[in-house]
């Protein structure tokens, strides 16, 4: 008799990504090295079921497989949680194993700030660590409620692709279970008796990302069926594919709208169509130091005005002091 059918289908996601990682690894390397691979681990279900299927099927691959969990300390006893959840990663076979302690900081508040501090933690022990890759548990539910949050923000096609199924430098970061729901995670812990702890944190209705969880999700199921789930992670992939070409459009298109010496010009630049045209602002932008991660779609507004809205409004200012003005047809951005 075979494995559970849930288990059955996290194995075969983490088969599928370890196989990219071992195909990239060796093109990339051209030697005979095991890759290692990573899993973060919050002790959750999703994350636990995301271990189990890693130390599985990297026993059967020329891969090495560790595991790494991030004590936030946001809670009364986290660092006897996180030596736990080590503890359940050894017992799996992962090697190395380490539970990381994080400082969380206040910027753009609680849910992001923590995780700032726990990308910063995994970016540096796979840096240490020389991974070829670091899996991360999230589900097709995570990827319906980032679409739903970035709808809520009035955020353009970008935040509404959702997570993608590889970010991070170098390809670090992969998400084996974004096609997979989280009651899938669930039960292969519970078909495999893999212990799991549901942070307090996920019901806590003073987060936003909970309160959609248990309360507007469920909503819009009632209402809608439920399918709704699925079509959202599907408009993810659709809006991800949109998001894509424009961006390759704008890489394209910002060559065409400098003059001779580089400068961008606002009569080829109001020929874009919008929504490249913004992309071409946004590029410029953060090449001349603006930071990404502060560059806020009101701000590339307020650019666009300067191309579309000229009334000889004076110079706009940027994050990261950059400044932006328009001086005989040019655009001219620069450090302030």
């Amino acid at each position: 008799m075979g494995p559970h059918p849930a288990v059955a289908a996290i194995r075969l996601a983490v088969r599928r990504v370890l196989h990219d990682v071992l195909s990239e690894h060796s093109e990339t390397t051209g030697d005979g090295r095991r890759p290692l691979v990573l899993v973060a681990c919050s002790g959750g279900a999703d994350s636990m079921a995301l271990a189990s299927a890693l130390a599985f099927e990297a026993r059967k691959l020329a891969v090495r497989a560790g595991g790494i969990t991030v004590d936030h300390g946001l809670q009364s006893g986290s660092d006897l949680r996180a030596a736990e959840v080590a503890s359940r990663l050894t017992a799996l076979g992962l090697d190395p194993v380490e539970a990381l302690t994080v400082t969380v900081g206040r910027t753009g508040g609680p849910e992001a700030a923590a995780r700032d501090a726990r990308y910063a933690a995994l970016d540096e022990a796979a840096e240490r660590h020389g991974a070829a890759a670091v899996l991360l548990g999230h589900t097709r539910d995570d990827q319906a409620e980032t679409v739903l949050l970035g709808l809520a923000r009035g955020s353009g096609i970008r935040s509404l692709s959702g997570m993608a199924a590889v970010t991070g430098p170098a390809r670090r970061y992969r998400r084996p279970f974004l096609q997979l729901d989280r009651q899938t995670a669930r039960t292969a812990c519970l078909a495999q008796s893999l212990p799991v702890w549901d942070d307090p944190m996920n019901a806590d209705p003073a987060y936003t990302r909970s309160r959609l969880r248990h309360e507007g999700l469920p909503a819009l199921e009632k209402s809608l069926g439920k399918g709704v789930v699925e079509a959202l992670a599907r408009t993810a992939q659709l809006c991800r594919d949109d998001a894509d070409a424009l961006d390759t459009w704008a890489a394209q298109a910002d060559a065409t709208v400098r003059d001779e010496a580089g400068r961008l010009e606002c009569a080829k630049l109001h020929a874009l169509p919008p929504a490249v045209r913004r992309r071409v602002l946004r590029r410029a932008a953060i090449a001349e130091g603006a930071p990404a991660g502060s560059l806020f779609a009101r701000h590339v507004e307020e650019l666009d005005r300067l191309i579309t809205g000229w009334r000889g409004q004076g110079a706009i200012n940027l994050p990261g002091r950059v400044v932006a003005r328009r001086q005989g047809g040019r655009l001219v951005i620069r450090q302030g």
